[in-house]
């Protein structure tokens, strides 16, 4: 069985976080996040692993190079974003075999991919709460009879979690017409196998598809929670470092710091005095986190620096960021809602009560700035001392 790994797209929904880095290399917990999903597949078994790439094609390649985890790595580029079907399609000359699909901005757990591969064909279903937002999967027994897109009326919960194990023809179903959405589906080359095939479907109890900031943090949630500690940094003698924390090699707590596992500090992190970190927090490569700052379930990203004074909830920080002095995120709404954030021009809810902001690359604030729930700071943005900030910009 060969592994076909979707990684070609930008992530629009993403944005800022994928100015200059493609969705599935968005970091969860130790490793980017299409990593989890190709360990999901060597763990099943897989023979190859072919990434098909487009948008910063080059980082994913300089990632897993022509080998992974003992498996062969292959890459094919989709130059179009015309759908699902149109990237397999791009991969057609490498498959050989039967062959399995999964995007790679996608979690699975690995148990339901390693049973979906012995079952094949087949694909991976899901009980969802709100099966109208899925294509709704037909089932009799084990059998899928059919696949309907995003139904208004569902008449199951049981959705297509978007993994797939093809047969070998199925290579040559993939040129199928674009949909009224204009796009290739892959949705149609299921829909020939189910018919011409005995077409199984495989439970997944955990999936996640990670399309929006706030599913990055929820993410990181996820695979943070699976954390062991491990103590391989310098740590200071009073420092409190308390249940599954990982401090990397070459990663420093300086005194009197406090962390609160779930909590990964990668290698080259420096944190502390007198910091306090809790939640499920990611801190990057050569991130920084000062004096008396307090950071709570969030993402920083390699390079960035929160250095004195400062208070970041539920927030995602890009990569290189500075926030000046006594920046303060504020995280909960006084309504006790969700808060709302802006996706390709659209406002709408992150289903979270509690979430703070969500800042691209190279951005920095100044002294004294108060950063309102669900606000977006892009790629370079700059804050002037004391300022409070309730727009994106």
């Amino acid at each position: 069985m060969q592994t076909v790994l979707l990684a070609a797209g930008e992530g629009t929904r993403m944005r800022p976080l994928t100015a200059s880095l493609p969705k599935p290399m968005l970091p969860v917990a130790d490793r980017p996040l299409v990593c989890h999903t190709a360990d999901a597949a060597v763990e099943a078994g897989t023979e190859e692993l072919i990434f098909v790439v487009g948008y910063e094609a080059e980082v994913v390649r300089s990632y897993f190079g022509e080998e992974y985890r003992g498996v062969p790595v292959n890459y094919a580029v989709q130059t179009e974003q015309e759908g699902t079907a149109d990237a397999v399609r791009a991969a057609r000359e490498h498959i050989e075999d039967d062959f399995c699909v999964l995007n790679g901005d996608d979690l699975y757990d690995h148990e339901a991919i390693a049973a979906l591969f012995d079952s094949a064909p087949g694909v991976g279903a899901y009980r969802a709460e709100n099966p109208s937002n899925y294509g709704v999967l037909t089932v009799e027994s084990d059998r899928v009879t059919g696949i309907t897109e995003k139904p208004e009326d569902p008449a199951a919960d049981l959705v297509n979690a978007g993994a797939y194990a093809f047969p070998t023809e199925a290579r040559a179903w993939l040129a199928v017409e674009k949909s009224e959405r204009g796009e290739r589906e892959i949705t149609d080359v299921l829909a020939r196998v189910v018919a011409e095939h005995n077409t199984t479907y495989t439970e997944i109890d955990r999936w996640l598809d990670v399309g929006r900031p706030w599913e990055l943090l929820a993410a990181n949630e996820w695979k943070l929670a699976d954390l062991e500690r491990d103590i391989q940094g310098e740590v200071a003698e009073s420092a409190d470092l308390r249940g599954p924390v990982v401090v990397e090699e070459d990663a420093e707590i300086e005194p009197s710091v406090v962390i609160e596992g779930p909590a990964l500090v990668r290698a080259g992190a420096r944190v502390g005095p007198n910091a306090y970190v809790r939640g499920a927090t990611l801190l990057g490569e050569d991130s920084r986190v000062g004096q008396s700052v307090e950071i709570k379930n969030s993402v920083i990203m390699a390079g960035s620096a929160v250095p004195h004074l400062s208070y970041v909830g539920d927030s995602v920080l890009g990569r290189d960021v500075n926030f000046g002095a006594g920046t303060t995120v504020a995280n909960l709404r006084h309504d006790d809602r969700a808060v709302n954030q802006t996706v390709r021009g659209e406002r709408v809810s992150t289903g979270r009560r509690k979430y703070g902001v969500v800042v691209g690359d190279n951005v920095k604030t100044g002294i004294d700035t108060t950063l309102y729930p669900g606000v977006v700071l892009s790629t370079n943005a700059r804050t002037d001392p004391d300022e409070t900030v309730s727009r994106d910009r």
